[in-house]
């Protein structure tokens, strides 16, 4: 049978909802249909439509993924399908990993993580309700924080990939580090007081007739719990400075989470407009910043120094990070793409140095917005 063939150009008129296109290594799938049943959300597919996707898909699909494509085949191919360099090689990087059987490889982290948590909880819980003294009740608060630090890092490892042994367990560990421990559905970021935010938005999500919320119930059951233990542990402590000193250190702790973040993703550029399919490398090596730290630190910043790697191969356990960084830093090297990899405190410096040139440069009324990084802060996508 006769092949058909579309245009590039033909393919990027199919943008929109209900009219929602994509190309897989040059084969055309109309998706228009699939956007609300996608386990990513149909935002992402609205993203990329018109356009092809096959580094983004691969990025974000286990192998299994790839059969039900055909479901979606239009019958048309690209005529003007072509690979770059670049995505040839993180294709074949994918591809060694998965013989490798790295996507699979989780080690013990996980159970290492949740039994570290569970005792932090029941020390917070004895230094709240069984000892008197103001400076365990500090302790206690500050030890708080680092347990949500590291139960966000759980959450967010069970929505990349199935850190349990099963879908239903999976579900239950974000469920239990996502809800019940923080109250917050999805990775969590606090810095200062922007936690009273994140609170509010939480609930405005859940609550939204409009919002397809996939477990509205589970997640408001979940973060019941945590309105539960939460204010009850507060209410054990003698007075209203020592609780207002507990929630202040729980949360000022927890802000090394959030900073990190910001050093990961706000130090470097920004893409304008809607994001591009087809140049999946380039992007992330460009919109990322790592932070170097000895190996006994993964712990604490949940492996999620190593940034770019992460957006990368975002199936990929936190685990085996440490371990394919070197071959990043030989593809950037190959095809001339910065790798960027600072210490906290001189990623700390360098964010600094972009916070005051947008400064600056929103106070230039002569500069064109365009031109500005604060014009970019609220117009990018990446």
């Amino acid at each position: 049978m006769e092949k058909k063939y579309i245009s590039s150009d033909e393919l990027s008129k199919h943008n929109k909802k209900g009219d929602l296109w994509i190309s897989i290594q040059g084969k055309v799938y109309n998706v228009s249909d699939w956007g609300q049943h996608h386990p990513g959300g149909e935002v992402v597919l609205l993203n990329l439509a018109g356009q092809d996707v096959t580094d983004a898909f691969i990025a974000y699909h286990p192998g299994t993924a790839w059969k039900h494509l055909d479901n979606f085949f239009t019958g048309f191919y690209l005529d003007d399908f072509k690979v770059s360099e670049v995505s040839k090689d993180y294709r074949r990087l994918v591809s060694e990993f998965v013989k490798l059987g790295l996507f699979e490889k989780k080690e013990h982290v996980t159970l290492f993580t949740l039994t570290s948590v569970a005792i932090m909880f029941s020390i917070v819980v004895y230094g709240v309700v069984g000892c008197d003294s103001v400076w365990a009740h500090l302790g206690s608060g500050m030890l708080l924080g680092l347990l949500w630090m590291q139960s966000t890092y759980v959450g967010h490892d069970s929505g990349h990939y199935e850190v349990m042994s099963s879908r239903g367990y999976n579900k239950l560990a974000q469920i239990i580090c996502g809800n019940c421990l923080t109250a917050y559905p999805g990775f969590r970021g606090l810095l200062a007081l922007v936690w009273l935010n994140l609170y509010l938005q939480t609930f405005l999500l859940l609550f939204s007739p409009t919002r397809n919320v996939p477990d509205r119930l589970y997640n408001i059951m979940g973060i019941a719990v945590f309105w539960t233990w939460f204010p009850l542990l507060l209410s054990c402590l003698p007075s209203w400075p020592e609780r207002l000193m507990f929630v202040l250190a729980c949360f000022v702790v927890c802000s090394i989470q959030h900073l990190q973040f910001c050093l990961n993703h706000f130090a470097a550029n920004v893409y304008v407009g809607p994001p591009s399919g087809n140049d999946w490398f380039e992007k992330q090596t460009s919109g990322t910043l790592d932070i170097s730290c000895s190996t006994w630190m993964d712990w604490f910043f949940g492996g999620l120094q190593f940034q770019l790697e992460h957006h990368l191969f975002p199936r990929l356990p936190r685990a085996q990070l440490r371990k394919v960084s070197p071959l990043v830093i030989d593809l950037c090297k190959k095809h001339n793409l910065p790798y960027r990899s600072l210490t906290f405190v001189e990623a700390n410096l360098w964010t600094l140095k972009t916070l005051r040139t947008a400064a600056l440069q929103a106070r230039d009324f002569t500069n064109a917005a365009p031109q500005n990084l604060l014009w970019e802060a609220f117009n990018t996508h990446g």
